[in-house]
Formats: C-alpha cells, sequence, structure tokens
C-alpha cells in the first residue's frame, strides 16, 4: 500500500518536472518474473530506478545495517526492501529473493554490492540466484543526480535497460555468466555516455 502510493506520488513529480528519461522500455520482459541489476552510485538511483518500472513492484536485496534503524528499517520493510548480510551471507541470501521470484515477484539487486562511481568487480549473487530460480536478468543502468539537492535543482536523471539475459542452470557457468552480465551494464553505460 505505502510502496503504491509512494510509487504513484514519485511518478507524479517526476513527470511533471520532466525529471526521468527511460530507455529500452520494450526490455522489461511481460512475465514479472525476473531478476533486475543496476549500477549503483546513490540511494537516488534506487528510487529512479524503482520508477521506471513502476507499476511493477522491485523488492531490493540491501544490507543488513540499513535495518538497524528502527525507522529507516521499518520504512525499506514497507518498500519492499529486505535485509542481506553482505560480509557473511547465510541462506536467508537465497532463501529470501527465491521465494520472491517464485511467488512472480521482481527482485532487484546491485551486483556492484555498494554504492560507487569506481569499476568493481561484480558479485555473484545476481546469476546464482538467477540460476537457481530460472528467470531472466534485466540490466540497467542509472546516470544522473545523486542527491535530493540535484533532483530538485532539475538535474535529468536515465535509466537505460539492456536486452534481459537467460541463463542456464549450470552452476559450472556462474563466472561465464557474470561476464556476460559484466559486458551488458558496460555497454549500457557507454550507450548512455555517448
Amino acid at each position: 500500500m505505502i510502496y503504491h502510493l509512494a510509487g504513484k506520488l514519485a511518478i507524479l513529480i517526476i513527470k511533471i518536472f520532466s525529471l526521468l528519461e527511460v530507455k529500452g522500455k520494450q526490455h522489461i520482459p511481460a512475465d514479472h518474473r525476473f531478476i533486475v541489476t543496476c549500477s549503483h552510485r546513490s540511494w537516488v538511483d534506487v528510487v529512479l530506478l524503482a520508477a521506471a518500472l513502476f507499476p511493477i513492484h522491485v523488492h531490493y536485496m540491501a544490507k543488513k545495517e540499513l535495518f538497524q534503524n528502527t525507522l529507516i528499517g521499518w520504512f525499506l520493510k514497507k518498500m519492499h526492501a529486505f535485509p542481506v548480510n553482505r560480509e557473511n551471507p547465510g541462506p536467508s541470501a537465497l532463501k529470501i529473493p527465491l521465494k520472491l521470484l517464485k511467488e512472480n515477484k521482481v527482485v532487484g539487486i546491485f551486483p556492484s554490492g555498494t554504492r560507487t562511481d569506481e569499476e568493481v568487480p561484480l558479485k555473484r549473487g545476481a546469476v546464482t540466484i538467477a540460476m537457481k530460480a530460472g528467470v531472466p536478468i534485466l540490466p540497467a543502468t542509472y546516470h544522473g543526480p545523486k542527491s535530493l539537492k540535484d533532483f530538485f535543482a532539475g538535474k535529468k536523471a536515465v535509466v537505460a535497460f539492456g536486452e534481459p539475459i537467460y541463463l542456464e542452470k549450470n552452476a559450472n557457468q556462474i563466472d561465464d555468466a557474470l561476464q556476460q552480465l559484466e559486458n551488458k551494464l558496460k555497454a549500457l553505460e557507454k550507450s548512455i555516455n555517448d
């Protein structure tokens, strides 16, 4: 309920001020059972990626430390985020997203594992979960404001989606799949920067 209301309000503001351009929307799988992965530079990209996919709800994987504050934790849960221990991922790191995907829901994962402008090696979580669940990965990239100040100053944002990646259920190919995802994300980044 809160997610839907917050989404509608965000979309209204974004549309009124033309703050978001969405590219490659035709690549979003018609079946709402997929993992969306995206570059991660600030918390703003979390909101605008969700806005680009709205009315589809995204269930984000988020570091458990964010849930330690009672108010922020409550809000994140209302926004369909779920906690994961990045340092020592346990069975829930797979169990929760696999359950959500089985329920025909969308899971959002930032494969860099942290907010950064640097090029960092991608973590294996997204491809591992996609292989186990038998779902596609929708690669995405975000360019635009990194703070509310920039956003409300009218700085435009772009979310671009690439063609979905369909993976075989083969644990031996995780590294190949990870390389494929990395190549797709880099190509998307380049397409926005050109």
